[in-house]
Formats: structure tokens, C-alpha cells, sequence
């Protein structure tokens, strides 16, 4: 009987220490956007329950085209806003929409839907 609680307890620790590392202590890499035309770093990022990839890396100072396609009818994803940018477009259903910008300062810029339950972050090297 004892034995069964002590497997019990340390298999139960090792769950919460996988679940911890999981969620807290992994670092995500981050879709790094590509070159394109016209001198653009360039994303496609689809919204589906959440933005994919919302971890999205670019240069400073070189424009920057993020091309949202909306996959769902969630009223939650109707738009999507960046407010450290001043720039927010609204995403119709089964359209690629672009937003395009200059990244002026290196930091961490997070976006969102208008109720700020979809979230994703722009990093800026």
C-alpha cells in the first residue's frame, strides 16, 4: 500500500513538472517572416481559435506585410489590432487581408483581437 502511494505521488509531480515546463519554461522559436517583393518581410498568418504562427520575428527598420487569413466565423476574430503599431484591420471571412508597417524600435510588440482573447506577439530584432 505504500509503495502504490509513493508511485503515485512522484508519477503525479512528474506530470506538473512536465506541465509546468510545457507551458512556462519553453521557449518557442518563432516564425521568422520571409523576403519578398518590394524590399517586404512577409507572414500569411491564419486565424482559426488563435493566430498561426503567433510568434512572428522580423528585422527593424525593413517593412514588414502581415497577411491575415480569417478560416472561421468567430465574432471574436472579426479584427485584429496592433496597438503599438496604431494599426488594426478588420478580417472578412476567407480573405487574405495585409497590414503593413516600418518597425522603428527592437522590443516585443504583442497583437489581438478587439476583445483581446486571441493574442500574438511580433518580435523585433
Amino acid at each position: 500500500m505504500i509503495v502504490a502511494k509513493i508511485l503515485v505521488t512522484v508519477g503525479g509531480l512528474g506530470l506538473i513538472g512536465i506541465i509546468i515546463w510545457f507551458f512556462f519554461l519553453s521557449r518557442k522559436e518563432g516564425f521568422r517572416a520571409l523576403a519578398a517583393s518590394g524590399g517586404y518581410q512577409e507572414a500569411l498568418i491564419t486565424v482559426k481559435g488563435g493566430y498561426t504562427p503567433d510568434l512572428i520575428v522580423v528585422q527593424r527598420g525593413k517593412p514588414v506585410r502581415l497577411n491575415f487569413k480569417r478560416v472561421e466565423s468567430a465574432s471574436c476574430s472579426e479584427m485584429v489590432v496592433f496597438p503599438d503599431f496604431n494599426k488594426s484591420a478588420k478580417l472578412p471571412e476567407g480573405k487574405v487581408v495585409p497590414i503593413e508597417f516600418v518597425p522603428q524600435q527592437a522590443g516585443e510588440f504583442e497583437f489581438a483581437c478587439q476583445m483581446g482573447m486571441l493574442r500574438g506577439k511580433l518580435v523585433v530584432e
